[in-house]
């Protein structure tokens, strides 16, 4: 008799991942012309990157020192191009050494937690959280320990609520702002005051920016990088994948302090050995070129949201809770049904496809999140229409 490896517990306990699962709902059917599946599960552009940036990449495709092993933490151009972003974007310097390129923002935030937390450790995550962050911490055997949103706050955590949870085995506080999944925008104030929270009780405060390009022109979500003291606290996450519609590629960012950099680097070695070369040639080269061009899609985007809120904003069944970069957070209208359910005989009878907010969270049967970024304008009231006609 041959005995099978036992597998890991921590992973065997961890749930599969939310997208998965909702793609296999619709894995397989066909759908009618006049009723097309409108997918809002995913948070992926609705666009391919700019076609300049496509033709780049396959002229240095051409030249053989493109293809192999780069820095561990990235090409030095790129780094330097990144912290020079950072620098202006936030109004105060960022060094090069403070800044490491990972492979997408996933990656990014799982060598941060890697870097501080232990098995046994907790990390304070505002619920809905983002699951691919609850699950690896339980992965890691970490514990996640839920900060939930207040009612009328527009899924907007307290860091006052959040001080009451902090204890012994308590190493950092995660925040994503513009947020997955609510879309909430975090105002300034409240970053700063989660900041002064984690500085004061000595733990690290994680903060995930992915979205950071999708706020308002000239808009500076906050000022922590002006503080000098920054580094013993704040660790910054960053996607190129959304600005510059990179997610096949595979391309973020991590910002701490030198000797915690110095923590990452020695993850990185042993996941990746360092990002992969072509997504570095692909964000060294938005960087440089393609911010206007992000800009017009930000724009687009923001015109997508108001008319998708607007239209929630009007409806007498679905609540909007919050909306912003890609996504919508709505209260589904069906008192005593989990949303689990109510996604899915959405996509079964309407053949539209959204993540419950059972997967973000316990706690969240009331609520759906709309990825509504990579469909089309003119889809937007199709969407309306259908959520209307739903169990009507």
């Amino acid at each position: 008799m041959t005995l099978a490896p036992a597998a890991n517990p921590w992973l065997v306990a961890v749930e599969p991942s939310p997208i998965g699962e909702t793609k296999r709902w619709v894995l397989g059917r066909t759908f009618p012309a006049e009723r097309p599946l409108v997918d809002l599960s995913q948070a992926v552009p609705g666009y391919p990157p700019a076609l300049e940036l496509r033709r780049h990449l396959g002229e240095r495709l051409l030249d053989p020192t493109v293809h192999g092993y780069t820095p561990i933490l990235g090409l030095p151009a790129l780094r330097d191009s990144y912290a020079a972003h950072l620098s202006a974007f936030y109004g105060a310097p960022i060094t090069p050494g403070e800044v490491g390129i990972t492979s997408g923002c996933n990656q990014a935030f799982c060598l941060a937690l890697m870097s501080l937390a232990k098995a046994g450790d907790q990390v304070i995550l505002p619920r809905p959280h983002y699951f691919n962050h609850d699950m690896w911490m339980r992965m890691q055997g970490i514990e996640p320990v839920s900060l939930d949103f207040r009612p009328d706050s527009g899924a907007v955590p307290n860091a006052e609520d959040a001080e009451r949870l902090i204890g012994p085995k308590t190493r950092a506080i995660v925040l994503i702002s513009p947020n997955n999944p609510t879309g909430a925008v975090y105002p300034a104030e409240t970053i700063h005051a989660f900041f002064a929270l984690a500085q004061r009780r000595g733990i690290a405060l994680i903060l995930d920016e992915t979205y950071k390009d999708f706020l308002p022109e000239g808009v500076r979500p906050h000022s922590l990088f002006g503080d000098p003291t920054w580094r013993g606290t704040l660790v910054h996450l960053y996607s190129f994948s959304k600005v510059f519609a990179l997610t096949g590629y595979r391309v973020g960012g991590v910002t701490a302090g030198a000797p915690l950099i110095a923590e990452i680097e020695k993850a990185m070695d042993c996941v990746s050995i360092c990002p992969p070369r072509l997504g570095q040639e692909a964000a060294l080269y938005g960087l440089e070129n393609l911010l206007p061009w992000a800009r017009r899609n930000t724009q687009g985007l923001k015109a997508r949201a108001d008319l998708l809120g607007d239209g929630l904003q009007r409806s007498n069944r679905w609540r909007l809770v919050s909306i912003g970069a890609y996504f919508a957070y709505v209260e589904h209208p069906f008192t005593g049904q989990r949303s689990t359910a109510v996604s899915k005989r959405l996509a079964d009878e309407e053949n539209l496809l959204t993540i419950p907010g059972d997967m973000f969270g316990a706690g969240q049967e009331r609520f759906v999140r709309l990825a509504f970024a990579n469909v089309a304008d003119d889809k937007i009231p199709i969407v309306l229409e259908r959520l209307e006609r739903f169990g009507a």
